[in-house]
């Protein structure tokens, strides 16, 4: 079973959400998404200053399976991308939630569409 931490927000697209103190949310991949994805090899992320609307592909994860696109849990400006993954994008296998993240955005609204844990549970089972 995959693992879905209680202090984070969920998409439908299997992104996850951390709201930090300042307003600020980092996003990654979901345990389920990497396991689904298998082995990442490669991961194209934004520039800083990009700009997306809620739903937007705005990054992509290629596995030894396939190539995804990372959607955009909410309309916002990128201001920090994970660096670690242009050398180490197996981090997102080995650590979704803590080592794997992807961006950090400046949201331009609340989140209204996210899922909390038990409801994105429910949608993985």
């Amino acid at each position: 079973m995959s693992e879905v931490p209680d202090n984070l927000s969920y998409t439908k697209d299997h992104e996850w959400m951390l709201i930090d103190d300042d307003g600020k949310i980092r996003v990654g991949i979901t345990d389920h998404a990497q396991d689904a994805l298998s082995d990442v090899v490669f991961v194209e992320l934004p520039e800083i200053g990009s700009k997306y609307s809620e739903g937007d592909a705005m990054a992509v994860a290629e596995s030894v399976k396939a190539a995804s696109d990372i959607y955009a849990p909410v309309s916002g400006e990128i201001v920090e991308v994970n660096d670690k993954l242009e050398e180490s994008p197996e981090l997102i296998n080995e650590s979704p939630y803590e080592f794997g993240w992807m961006v950090v955005m400046v949201p331009d609204k609340k989140l209204e569409n996210s899922l909390d844990s038990e409801s994105y549970r429910k949608l993985i089972d």
